[in-house]
């Protein structure tokens, strides 16, 4: 996992993106939609991998063009021309700290307590049930994951041979390890760690490809971020990844127009993709509204 990163200036994307599809998925919070945490084949404890494969499975089953799967959970799923990047602040602390105390208490070392292979592990096991042979990261942004995420989208979609890029992201609950690493990268804890307990998760994802490649909804950056822009909730954190999927969600539903302020840019959503093709107007319609998955 790369190291953290900072959005210094608003970032543009080139070209309105098309979102075909988006998931989320929380365990452990105490919300009425926690899902009981999956089971993953060799990996153990954490919430991060069990959750990151639960929403890009939901992606990429829902949207299966592109590719053939090796698995016969998702025949239909895949993308021999699909890119993935998870963005994760601290990755997985639930297994580093489980792998610190066993260490310190004298136990046995599990192999499978490997935490600084979680992130890229659990993207190899995807891309093997999926068939992905495309670029695949594993990176850390300080404060604004969904602008850098759709701005990695943007970018990989310049090369011809991608058609498709899975972006998600992955929030894990306190404990020792994330709560002294915020107090660190927040100069003693100017903005606040993720108020989740221990054991919970949080994952979203967001199936991106080129606008009017039959995605029902697009995305673009609208012309400026307005009064009402939001600020930076916590480092690292995916609100806007499931602030999108909220108002995707809403969309496929009602159709129209919908404003996603955020920290670094705001976003227009739209479910007509004929309405994209001018970036360069601001998003001024009355349909235009913020919408919020509370975490």
């Amino acid at each position: 996992m790369t190291k953290p990163t900072t959005t210094s200036e608003k970032t543009v994307l080139r070209a309105p993106l098309g979102i075909l599809a988006t998931a989320t998925a929380t365990h452990g919070t105490g919300r009425d939609d926690d899902i009981p945490l999956p089971r993953l084949p060799g990996f153990v404890e954490s919430a991060f991998s069990p959750l990151a494969y639960e929403v890009s499975r939901q992606c990429l089953t829902e949207r299966p063009d592109g590719g053939t799967s090796r698995s016969s959970e998702a025949e239909s799923g895949g993308g021999s021309r699909t890119a993935v990047a998870l963005a994760s602040l601290l990755g997985d602390t639930t297994t580093a700290d489980l792998a610190s105390r066993r260490m310190v208490s004298g136990q046995v070392h599990n192999p499978l307590l490997f935490m600084q292979a979680t992130p890229n592990s659990v993207l190899g096991h995807t891309s093997r049930e999926f068939g992905i042979t495309g670029q695949m990261f594993s990176t850390s942004f300080f404060d604004d994951p969904l602008t850098e995420l759709l701005a990695m989208a943007d970018l990989l979609l310049e090369d011809p041979e991608l058609e498709r890029v899975l972006v998600l992201g992955v929030e894990l609950g306190g404990g020792e390890r994330p709560a002294a690493m915020h107090r660190e990268l927040t100069d003693g804890g100017a903005l606040p760690a993720p108020d989740l307990p221990p054991s919970a998760g949080l994952a979203a994802a967001v199936l991106l490809g080129r606008a009017g490649a039959g995605a029902p909804v697009t995305v673009r950056s609208a012309q400026t971020p307005g009064a009402d822009a939001g600020a930076v909730d916590r480092p690292g954190g995916i609100q806007g990844l499931f602030d999108l999927a909220a108002a995707h969600r809403q969309l496929l539903r009602n159709g129209g127009i919908r404003l996603l302020p955020g920290p670094a840019t705001a976003f227009v959503l739209t479910a007509d993709t004929s309405d994209t093709a001018d970036t360069s107007g601001t998003a001024d319609t009355a349909d235009e509204t913020e919408t919020h998955a509370h975490q």
